[in-house]
Parts: C-alpha cells; structure tokens; sequence
C-alpha cells in the first residue's frame, strides 16, 4: 500500500463526514489526493466515504474523536501503517457549544468542552500527525478557525460588528486557536511545514441551523487553497477569500 500511495497526496481531514469539511475533503479528492476521513461517527463517517467514492475521490475511513487521546493515537498508527506519511492535515472538527452564549450567564462546562475540542483537540492531533508529517515532502497544516476570533473585528461597537452574536464559548475558542496556531510557526520555523488558519466565512450548516450564506463548497475554499500552497507559500497567516483577516 505504502509503495502505491508514494506520488499520491495524502490528506487527513478531520470533521469529514459533513459541511465544510466533507467538501474540503470533496474538493482535495477532485485534485487527485488520497483522502482520510476523519470522523467519530461510524455511521456518519461510512456515509460519507459512500458519496466521496461515488464521486470518484480515493477516500479512507479514520475512526478519529479530537477529544480522546487513545482514537488519536489510533488514527495516526492507522494513517502510518497504510501510507507512511501525511501531507496535508486539516483541522477541521469543531463544536459550538450551542446558543446563546451570554458571557454573564453561560455554563462555565460548556465553555470547558468548546474548548476541549477546539482548541485541545487540534493540539492533540497536530502532536500526533507532525511525525508523519514530517515525512512529506510539502507538509501543511490549515486550522479552520472563523472571524468571530478576530479581536479586532469584534471590538468595534456592537452595532458595526459583522462577526455574529455574541458566543462567550465559540469565539474566544477560535482567538485561543488562532494564538496556538501562532506558537506552532514559531517552533517549526526550520521546517518545511506551512501552518495557517482558514476563516470560511458564514457558511450554512447545522452548527448554527443553516443560517448561514454561503455554502459549503464556498467555505471549503480557502482551506484547499492553503493545502495546496507551493514551496514558499505564508505561514501564521490568517486568511478568508477576500485575503488576511485581521488578528
């Protein structure tokens, strides 16, 4: 297997069996990669391995919950023994911890468990998959984050925000993520791997009951762009479609 898969791109994306990240997946499979899902949900996940398949792409299952470190641990042995390397990974899983999000009257657990997975899972898997990332030859890492973690797109006056409700849980996840994301460049700065975040913009999915405007396939966009970045490409940037969005 290792052997056939040498000159094939080798994605994992987490979150992949719905939204955004099963059109990032969707998106990397039509350019000809070898796809990972990563997803917790078997069911779910052999789904979207149906419709990725029928759609041509070359698409895996990965058994994969953020929040565990032992499906972590078993994701990558996974991914190491099948191929032997990873190029892309794309930090796609995340939780919203539900609505309203008050800050003076949120549950402080729900707090705790945005986190767990928003930030703390993409630690436990970036930790997990830099070894065989390291085996690439162009590794990159995209975090999908959002402009709701952008400090100064919200602190305009309320009336002149455009980043969304107020979500004490939610968006400061993605400022922390963002922060992280940041350390992560500064430590493999020597390194072939390019690390950026992805702000897909209000995309329609049932994270906030399909209110959103755009579609999945739009929000995947920017996250394939900065997996396929070439040789020299930015890194700690933070990017929508219309180009970097402030810190």
């Amino acid at each position: 297997m290792i052997d056939c898969m040498r000159r094939t791109k080798i994605a994992l994306v987490t979150g992949a069996n719905k939204g955004i990240g099963y059109e990032i997946a969707l998106g990397l499979g039509e350019l000809g990669w070898s796809v990972g899902v990563g997803a917790r949900d078997d069911v779910r996940r052999e789904e979207a391995l149906a419709r990725l398949r029928d759609e041509g792409v070359d698409a895996f299952g990965v058994p994969l919950d953020v929040t565990d470190d032992v499906s972590v641990a078993a994701a990558a042995d996974l991914i190491g023994r099948r191929v032997g390397r990873l190029d892309v990974l794309v930090n796609n899983a995340g939780i919203t911890g539900g609505w309203p999000q008050q800050p003076s009257s949120v549950d402080p657990e729900v707090v705790r468990a945005v986190v767990e997975t928003n930030v703390i899972g993409v630690i436990r898997v970036t930790n997990a998959m830099l070894p065989l990332l390291r085996h690439s030859e162009a590794p990159r890492i995209v975090n999908m984050s959002s402009s709701v973690g952008s400090l100064t797109r919200q602190a305009g006056p309320a009336s002149e925000t455009t980043t969304g409700p107020v979500a004490v849980a939610y968006a400061p996840s993605k400022t922390f993520l963002n922060a992280v994301m940041l350390q992560y460049v500064q430590e493999l700065a020597d390194t072939k791997i390019l690390i950026n975040a992805a702000c897909p913009g209000f995309v329609a999915t049932d994270l906030n009951g399909f209110r959103g405007v755009r579609s999945p396939r739009e929000g995947a966009a920017t996250a394939i762009r900065l997996a396929t970045l070439p040789d020299g490409g930015p890194s700690g940037g933070f990017f929508e479609d219309a180009g970097e969005v402030p810190w």
